[in-house]
């Protein structure tokens, strides 16, 4: 079985953790099917020499060609991006490059028996418009905004669903999404929802030992909440440190970067939470495993989210979490063991960091939650759906 995922959200030599998510499930299916052989186009942004000034794609220009990660080769074949009209133009170059790719690799004698696409809009529709010219048949999975957020604007929906009438299979992280998916006018038939799971022994468990000597090695007192994720307004970290305003002798930390670093920094400043809230940056994996097991709660305070990984991650640490109850996270905190859901607002979050701190569970409990959502059952789905289009396929 010959798979070729092609995904735009997927790590590079540049950015270790730009969709790491589309790359764990990749190396999974691997690990327990030896059978795959994959190869894998991640295509990367490019902007012509005489547009200046634009953010967030300066960190693709050192991405090299090729690459290999985890025994598989990575091939980052550049797009044009045109700022500001780029939303519509973009699947069009990108099917292009997508063409181009692939075609160098049938040369070379790679012949694949599918395609495994990520993300709807462009990557989904690119990957369509490429099947024109490209007699691969494919699959593709939605994640979050490409459903919960893109066909909200009339053109890009009429793409998405153009990629819903083309492809052989979808497939949607949590069943919010394959709700939303129906109703914009996927076959139900066609969708299988298929969750992330979590590496247990990547994000190892923490007990309440290691947590102490963890909180001294970062010379912490008291209680400890961690908000993980983009410094956007989407993931509430504002939200968060206003309500923290009310809770005593709590720490926040906040981790990750992004374009709101210094409006949240003034927020602390004029709340003079100086002392009560860090900003550690974006971590590498070991860091942000040792912050998961030195806290006493995490918070999500997200407006919207396909599957939020870092849940799974800070409660397989053993710590449990108040999260916003939006899109798939009810599917993910279904239990007292793992926390608690709030509304998203300042009240309904101040209030579930002081009934989580007020009455904690073990950090084993919390723990346990984590470990029933494996990557066995997914990657058992992907490999069923796999074998019966090509199966079809050939005969």
């Amino acid at each position: 079985m010959k798979i070729l995922t092609i995904s735009t959200l997927y790590p590079n030599n540049m950015d270790q953790k730009h969709g790491i998510f589309v790359e764990n499930r990749l190396c999974k299916l691997r690990e327990k099917f030896s059978e795959i052989e994959s190869a894998v186009i991640a295509p990367v942004p490019w902007l012509p020499s005489f547009v200046k000034g634009v953010g967030g794609y300066e960190k693709f220009k050192g991405v090299s060609e090729e690459e290999v990660r985890n025994g598989i080769k990575i091939y980052h074949p550049k797009y044009i991006v045109i700022p500001k009209i780029g939303m519509l133009l973009t699947p069009f170059f990108l099917a292009f490059t997508l063409v181009m790719t692939i075609r160098r690799l049938e040369k070379k004698g790679m012949i694949f028996d599918l395609i495994d696409g990520h993300y709807f809009y462009p990557d989904g529709v690119a990957i369509a418009v490429a099947n024109i010219f490209i007699k691969i048949p494919f699959v593709c999975t939605s994640r979050g905004t490409d459903i919960n957020l893109i066909p909200k604007d009339y053109f890009p929906r009429k793409l998405i669903q153009y990629v819903f009438s083309k492809s052989k299979h979808m497939m949607a992280v949590c069943q919010a999404l394959k709700d939303e998916m129906v109703a914009i006018g996927a076959d139900e038939q066609k969708v299988t929802v298929l969750r992330n799971g979590v590496d247990v022994e990547k994000f190892k468990f923490i007990d309440e030992n290691a947590q102490k000597k963890l909180k001294e090695k970062y010379e912490l007192i008291g209680k400890v909440i961690l908000s993980v994720g983009g410094l956007v307004e989407r993931k509430g970290h504002h939200l968060i440190i206003k309500a923290i305003t009310e809770i005593e002798d709590v720490t926040l930390i906040i981790i990750g970067d992004g374009p709101d670093l210094r409006i949240l920094k003034r927020l602390v400043t004029d709340l003079e939470l100086e002392e009560r809230v860090l900003f550690t940056g974006a971590l590498q994996q070991e860091a942000l495993i040792e912050y998961y097991g030195l806290a006493d709660l995490m918070v999500l305070a997200s407006s919207r989210e396909g599957w939020a990984n870092v849940l799974l991650e800070s409660m397989s640490c053993g710590t449990p979490v108040v999260a916003t109850k939006v899109w798939g996270t009810p599917e993910v905190v279904t239990s007292i063991d793992a926390g608690i859901l709030v509304e998203r607002n300042i009240e309904g979050i101040r209030d579930g960091i002081v009934d989580v701190l007020n009455a904690p569970k073990t950090r084993i409990t919390t723990r346990l939650h984590a470990e029933k959502f494996t990557w066995d059952s997914t990657s058992d789905g992907q490999f069923k759906i796999f074998q019966k289009i090509i199966e079809n396929t050939n005969h």
